[in-house]
């Protein structure tokens, strides 16, 4: 093995490889709770580097696993000792903007946050946002499908890929850099990687869709009695603002009350005593209008007595306080944990029905020791549940899990909305994919890495 990193380090350099030591000093999650474990890592500063490595690592039959930002939350960068992990820090570059036809070509270690400031400068938006950009990369993102806060009007990572490069298991480089938007010749062969979380290849670079960046946006904060007129909030969201409506979020009490309230760790925008909290934005190139139509609209729903109380941020300053409360996934950890997360999806209708039984089970299992918080992207049909029980073992975790996720099923539901199988997830996965959808995951997965190097026992046991 010595001989392998050797020959690794000559083609990375000496910043390009981390042993020993050294190793344990990089954290293994994004809360830093644990430490990396693998043999070595690899941080290659080129596309040809990583062929190179690669090349060597599936002579040598080596497992390696692509780690981003290590912002997900279903272990699926996790490394053991037997592991090289590949981490694309040193290729951040944007290294391209096209303001008419309205591209970016990134490298894949970009952090997203940078992405956007990069289009921003040009008058131009990269759509795809989670409270993570600072952190996650794109490379992840695509890796994982990632979705976020705009999914509603914009869509998910795979909307807004273009094009990409990528290395496959055996070094081979396969760039497919499109920059077009229609581009229907034959198999569209990025789609292959962009939500296959490492096991099929590793993303090096993408071109990434852009939109024109609007010129007015308006958030508020609102307060509804029940989930009934969330959702005819979102149906007369729909109606009045059309494509405008950029996100519609949705937090229950038990997460805006101690997240934004209780711990003191915002200025709460709206009081607590409300069983839900809707954070609404939209975007538009006429500010004065925009913002005449966001409070007649949010007007009609107080009379219709979908709103019980509200706040219009009067600035951006205001509205990213709304949106930290939202996004504050550091306070729920400290209030929910230990705990486990959940990224589910399932139809808006069956939501107020599926959130109660889940409740219900969880209290009929564990008692008066449940902590139960819902939150999550609502329009685009996406829950995130923290659901923990005292005590804290392996089998209340396979509980836990077996209540939130077997209901999903019946409802044609998803495991997963957005941030992949992992290792967390991939036990559940027949619950919403079938025998013949496995099955050619795993022909694909046989083909395109015949060896089981790439991400070893992520997404496919």
């Amino acid at each position: 093995m010595s001989d392998l990193l050797g020959q690794i380090g000559a083609i990375v350099g000496p910043q390009g490889l981390i042993t020993g030591a050294d190793v344990a000093l990089r954290a293994g999650d994004w809360l830093g709770l644990s430490t990396c474990q693998a043999k070595a890592v690899v941080r290659p500063a080129s596309t040809q580097e990583l062929s190179a490595v690669m090349a060597l690592c599936h002579a040598a039959g080596q497992s390696i696993v692509p780690a981003g930002g290590l912002t997900g939350l279903v272990h699926g960068a996790d490394c053991t000792p037997d592991d090289i992990q590949v981490s694309l820090e040193r290729m951040r570059a944007v290294e391209a903007i096209d303001p008419v036809g309205r591209t970016m070509i990134v490298e894949a270690g970009c952090p997203v946050q940078a992405a956007q400031e990069a289009a921003e400068a040009q008058g131009l938006k990269f759509a795809v946002d989670w409270g993570g950009r600072g952190t996650a990369t794109i490379g992840g993102g695509i890796s994982t499908n990632a979705g976020g806060n705009s999914v509603v009007r914009y869509g998910m990572m795979r909307d807004n890929v273009l094009g990409l490069e990528a290395v496959m298991a055996d070094g081979t480089i396969i760039s497919a850099m499109n920059t077009l938007i229609k581009n229907n010749a034959a198999y569209d062969l990025k789609h292959l990687f962009i939500g296959s979380e490492g096991t099929l290849g590793i993303v090096t670079r993408a071109v990434l869709k852009l939109q024109s960046a609007p010129l007015s946006t308006q958030t508020a904060l609102l307060a509804l009695g029940g989930f009934d007129a969330v959702q005819r909030l979102f149906v007369l969201a729909g109606q009045r603002f059309g494509s405008a409506l950029t996100s519609f979020e949705v937090m229950w009490a038990n997460f805006y009350e101690p997240i934004g309230v209780a711990m003191g760790r915002h200025t709460p925008p709206l009081p607590g005593g409300h069983s839900h909290y809707v954070l609404i934005e939209t975007s538009g190139n006429d500010p004065e209008r925009d913002a005449a139509q966001f409070e007649a609209v949010l007007g009609e729903a107080l009379e219709q007595g979908l709103v019980i109380d509200a706040t219009i941020a009067a600035s951006k300053t205001q509205a990213a306080g709304i949106w930290k409360i939202r996004d504050d996934i550091e306070g729920l950890y400290i209030h929910s944990m230990p705990a486990v997360t959940f990224d589910v999806s399932l139809p808006i209708v069956a939501m107020e029905s599926y959130v109660r039984g889940v409740e219900a089970a969880a209290q009929a299992a564990f008692g008066d020791s449940v902590k139960f918080v819902v939150f999550g992207h609502i329009g685009d049909g996406n829950l995130h549940i923290i659901l923990g029980a005292q005590p804290f073992t392996p089998e209340t975790r396979h509980r836990i899990e077996e209540i939130v996720y077997t209901p999903l099923k019946a409802l044609g539901g998803s495991i997963s909305a957005e941030h992949g199988i992992g290792l967390e997830k991939r036990d559940w996965l027949a619950l919403c994919r079938s025998d013949a959808e496995i099955a050619l995951m795993r022909t694909l997965k046989a083909a395109m890495d015949p060896r089981g190097i790439l991400n070893p026992g992520k997404v496919l046991a």
